[in-house]
């Protein structure tokens, strides 16, 4: 239910539990970290089930055959990649570190949240739909890197009403863990949290 990823770059817990108990889960993750970038991609596969967890691996598999490129071109490869799909929301954060940057795109009912040390919660407005294989119009929203930064990345099967409030204490296994048992809505959706700090 937990995964751990530990990088002297970056430390990262993600937790998913698909729809009551189903086999497949209708969300899929991805994450890495290299000495040039840490990436992480998101993607909700319409419904749940079988075809949901589908479109969400495919969204993966492309993101990963583009994961050296710029965000903008990782979300044009995971549109593309839903032709003849159900479609999924698809969130990409991507941080730079050469660059010092950090980009992120996202369709759909997926949240980020980025906590800078010294600054306010940044919370980009979700943009509504889903990616479909047609053409669209996709935004990236592209921040200044500052070391020990935090960020927070969930599904909709997460209702949680105050996400400063638990994010100051992440990444911690055991808080994740207690985030989800407190917010889920007893498993009646698909639900990923990935929460960690960029070094």
């Amino acid at each position: 239910m937990i995964e751990q990823f530990k990088h002297e770059k970056a430390n990262v817990n993600a937790y998913q539990n698909a729809k009551n108990g189903m086999y497949f889960c209708g969300d899929s993750y991805y994450v890495n970290t290299t000495d040039d970038y840490f990436l992480c991609v998101v993607a909700d596969g319409l419904g749940s089930g079988e075809y949901a967890h589908d479109a969400s691996q495919a969204v993966i598999s492309a993101a990963k055959d583009h994961e050296t490129e710029d965000v903008s071109v990782i979300m044009k490869a995971c549109n593309e990649a839903m032709r003849n799909k159900r479609g999924a929301a698809v969130s990409v954060l991507k941080v730079n570190y050469v660059q010092q940057e950090i980009v992120y795109s996202c369709v759909g009912n997926i949240r980020f949240f980025l906590y800078p040390p010294t600054e306010k919660l940044i919370y980009p407005l979700p943009v509504k739909g889903y990616l479909s294989g047609k053409p669209q119009t996709l935004k990236t929203h592209r921040f200044p890197y500052s070391s020990n930064m935090k960020f927070f990345i969930h599904s909709d099967g997460l209702n949680i009403p105050s996400v400063k409030k638990y994010i100051k204490d992440i990444p911690s296994a055991t808080s994740l863990l207690e985030i989800a048992a407190m917010f889920t809505g007893n498993g009646m959706d698909d639900v990923t949290i990935i929460s960690g700090e960029i070094h």
